[in-house]
């Protein structure tokens, strides 16, 4: 028997259910809904396809859509510009395939940047948020990843496992489940990682968040946005972060962390930096 695209499967069925059939312009037909979210055959006529070849694709069959049957089920589901390039991934992928990923490193030059970023936090995080990277400042204000044990380095796992990360964070709920949604959207573009797996198990079976949120199948792309934390030194601050990918290695991502200009938070910034320059006694 076929091997079924499992992820893609789950993936249609929970944004089907996400959908308000009002909204999505269908009329009442008097029919009760069992389900929440749209029905099967009413996808497949907003999209414009036979129900056969939408339910065989949801089943996660063996078709390969072309881009303008993708992007019509995209509309009929109402998805954005990360889930839409998430659903081709997961169309795309062969199945049952097993990739083994190569070790990533950071380059010389690239430690010697964060190294240089004397005033701004900076981190590399690479694939399912390992933490590649990370300079003084930016150990000082999220934690000392360089500290802990290689498998602990993972920023994912720092963030659902550790005490330390639900109590910096003010609105850890908000930055916990942006980190479930970028997870999901790796996995969705590292289709056959044999790692992934177990490393997800782990998590949701520790985790009851984590497993909730990623059963959810919510996939996003984080570029850009703030983080409020209760830091232990120097108290509350509102950072700002922007993402740059490296060159040479697109699953490598460049954070830096800001404060705005004449705000308590670039006080509370300035503050840190002394904090992190200080000398240890003894």
């Amino acid at each position: 028997m076929a091997t079924r695209n499992r992820g893609l499967a789950d993936f249609l069925r929970h944004a089907r259910s996400a959908i308000d059939p009002a909204r999505a312009g269908l009329p009442a037909d008097g029919r009760i809904r069992r389900v929440a979210g749209l029905r099967r055959e009413e996808v497949a006529l907003l999209a414009g396809v036979s129900t056969d070849y939408y339910t065989r694709l949801e089943q996660g069959r063996r078709i390969t859509p072309s881009p303008g049957v993708l992007d019509a089920i995209a509309r009929a589901l109402d998805l954005d510009s990360t889930a839409r390039a998430h659903l081709g991934h997961l169309v795309g992928a062969p199945l049952g395939r097993r990739v083994t990923p190569t070790v990533q490193r950071v380059r010389p030059g690239l430690r010697q940047l964060l190294d240089s970023l004397d005033g701004t936090p900076a981190m590399i995080l690479g694939r399912y948020t390992d933490v590649l990277a990370i300079n003084r400042l930016g150990r000082a204000l999220i934690a000392d990843f360089d500290d802990m044990r290689p498998r602990d380095r993972n920023y994912a796992r720092w963030m659902f496992l550790t005490e330390h990360a639900r109590n910096l964070f003010i609105d850890w709920d908000v930055q916990a489940r942006t980190v479930v949604e970028n997870l999901r959207l790796e996995v969705g573009n590292h289709p056959g990682d044999p790692t992934t797996e177990v490393f997800v198990e782990e998590l949701a079976s520790a985790s009851a968040e984590f497993g909730t949120w990623w059963d959810e199948h919510r996939v996003y792309q984080r570029t850009h946005g703030s983080k409020r934390l209760a830091h232990p030194v120097v108290g509350e601050l509102t950072v700002d972060y922007e993402t740059f990918t490296m060159p040479g290695d697109p699953d490598q991502t460049l954070f830096m962390f800001t404060t705005a200009v004449g705000t308590a938070s670039r006080a509370a910034m300035d503050l840190l930096i002394s904090w992190s320059l200080a000398p240890i006694d003894g």
